[in-house]
């Protein structure tokens, strides 16, 4: 797949030299603490790493995990995945190392993806969890124009604890691309 371009921010295949990145990222507290599983060690994120690269290479890929990178350098700050939910939906999801917070590269990255995945994927919904005290990523999702479903109590165990997620969804008929 050719890396997809947003205005700050370009989505590309992950490749095996991104583990250092990689690692910085999802072996980070600071970044998993808001995401949906625990930091990685560097064994996981090896392992982890190498499968995305696998499932990229498949030709009915089962989903679209790309690193993220600025628009000026090609090395990996963060990820975006799309993941199938059910028919014509995608559970969107995203992180960026915490050094580069801040700085309107999840936005981008997001919006992006989510352009993506109605423009060229034709799905019909897009959706993310996120947990209740995320508000950077609550911003992100409503800066691009999805709602708010609602609470989902427990919904994933994390940092030894349940959490909840909040909900929010983006239908085709709703977006509009910038």
């Amino acid at each position: 797949m050719d890396p997809l371009t947003g205005g700050g921010t370009r989505l590309r295949e992950f490749r095996l030299d991104d583990l250092e990145d990689y690692l910085a990222v999802v072996g980070d507290d600071r970044v998993t603490s808001w995401l949906s599983f625990d930091s990685r060690d560097r064994a996981a994120a090896e392992k982890q790493l190498g499968g995305m690269v696998e499932r990229a290479a498949l030709a009915d890929r089962p989903d679209y995990a790309l690193a993220v990178t600025r628009l000026d350098d090609d090395r990996l700050i963060g990820f975006a995945r799309l993941g199938p939910t059910g028919v014509q939906a995608a559970h969107l999801g995203y992180a960026i190392a915490a050094e580069y917070w801040g700085h309107g590269y999840a936005t981008d990255a997001a919006r992006t993806l989510v352009n993506f995945a109605f423009e060229s994927l034709k799905l019909h919904r897009v959706s993310a969890a996120i947990g209740p005290e995320n508000l950077a990523s609550v911003a992100v999702v409503k800066r691009l124009g999805f709602s708010y479903e609602g609470r989902i109590r427990h919904h994933v165990f994390t940092n030894g604890d349940w959490r909840d997620s909040l909900l929010y969804s983006l239908l085709a008929t709703e977006f509009r691309a910038d």
